[in-house]
């Protein structure tokens, strides 16, 4: 066993909310080290108390005025998805104390009802902050850069073997994982699925058949980083379309996936057009996938989907982490011409493509520059991501950029 803590982005996001708000509320996937991070930052001013053995989570749902009596701020209310009843006694006591910021700190696993619930009560009064599995960065105790495309005469990134960099994508970013390098992996995976299943989603009205939801995720996994046309999924499985929609929800709402949606101008058109699903960890992806080694991972047919979902994913925990709504997409024309990821940052556009190969040539750059042509003044420069460890110029407005670099 370790002590060791990992310095996690989030922690200057979640003090200075803490002096701006009476109250936080910290949501994301189990075990990804929301507990473990508030306890470090405040464990010695705030008392801590779990919302999830039966016999506290009861005390507070059947009297939460007597239960708020007894545990006054400063407090954080772990796992309150348990306790969701006492959301509105603490919006009252908030009411009572307006201008007394950093009294709750409120965590939950699901996003689902939770986010229902504390809308209700908190709106108005509560920073909402989500802290996801680990960015390789903050895996490997470095601190967390800017993006490429935030700042220039960035330093070159650390360089890593092939096999050290599909080891950390069959690993994935949980940070227990991350401690004990020495644990199975697979076994890590296949317990936190079942716990997942069995205490997150079999709770969820929309989730019936734990088998057959299994199957789903399964099967979205062999669809990663493609387009999702839900309508052939469900008829290879068996199931409704809308029960299809409603299980991807579920997914996405327990941090379990993350959903791209096409780029348009148009706003309505994003949303009825089919999106492409990744993963939010690459070792769950893997584990869904049946991977268990690099080569494997690497030289096999999911190679490209997993080095892909590495990227969406290490994009989409960065700017997490900082507090920022990501928005990121992906850009694809009527002709075919498809862009991996377009993110949206300072009011203009960052196409990126990722390619598996360790020799970056300047023809893997075509649809970035026919992005950059179509969007004209909207776009920005593009990087063509690749998982070896060169940096290279592809012409006007485009940069070949090795995944580490991130």
């Amino acid at each position: 066993m370790t002590d060791r803590y990992i310095k996690r982005s989030l922690e200057p996001v979640i003090r200075r909310a803490m002096k701006e708000f009476p109250a936080v509320v910290l949501t994301g996937p189990r075990q990804s080290g929301k507990t473990t991070l508030l306890k470090h930052l405040f464990g010695k001013r705030y008392r801590y108390i779990s919302l999830e053995p039966p016999d506290v989570g009861m005390a507070a749902s059947e009297d939460p005025r007597g239960f708020m009596e007894m545990y006054p701020p400063p407090v954080i209310f772990d796992e309150v998805q348990h306790a969701p009843d006492l959301l509105p006694y603490i919006k009252e006591k908030i009411d009572a104390e307006r201008q007394r910021y950093g009294q709750y700190i409120i965590t939950g696993s699901q996003n689902l009802l939770l986010m229902e619930r504390v809308t209700e009560s908190l709106a108005g009064r509560a920073a909402m902050l989500k802290l996801l599995p680990l960015s390789r960065r903050e895996a490997e105790g470095q601190p967390q850069r800017r993006l490429p495309w935030e700042a220039r005469g960035r330093s070159p990134g650390k360089k890593v073997s092939q096999r050290e960099l599909w080891k950390g994508f069959l690993r994935g970013g949980y940070p227990e994982l991350a401690l004990h390098p020495k644990r199975d992996i697979a076994l890590w995976h296949s317990a936190y699925m079942q716990t997942y299943l069995e205490r997150d989603v079999r709770t969820l009205r929309q989730v019936g058949d734990l088998t057959q939801f299994q199957n789903f995720l399964r099967a979205l996994a062999a669809r990663s980083a493609q387009l999702l046309r839900l309508s052939d999924m469900s008829r290879d499985l068996g199931i409704a379309v809308n029960t299809a929609k409603a299980w991807l929800s579920v997914l996405e709402a327990t941090y379990q996936v993350i959903v791209l949606r096409p780029y348009f101008a148009n706003v309505g058109k994003r949303l009825v057009k089919a999106p492409k699903v990744y993963f939010t960890d690459t070792g769950t992806l893997c584990y869904l996938a049946g991977l268990r080694d690099e080569e494997h991972a690497a030289s096999g047919p999911m190679g490209g989907a997993i080095l892909e979902t590495a990227a969406v994913s290490e994009i989409f925990k960065t700017l997490i982490h900082r507090g920022i709504d990501p928005q990121i997409y992906f850009w694809r024309t009527s002709a075919g011409t498809e862009v991996d990821i377009v993110v949206e940052s300072a009011g203009r556009l960052v196409p990126v493509e990722v390619k598996l190969t360790s020799t970056p040539r300047p023809a893997m750059a075509k649809s970035l520059k026919t992005f950059r042509e179509g969007l004209g003044d909207k776009a920005a420069p593009g990087y063509v991501l690749h998982s070896g460890n060169i940096r290279l110029p592809f012409g006007e407005g485009v940069t070949a950029l090795p995944f580490t670099e991130l």
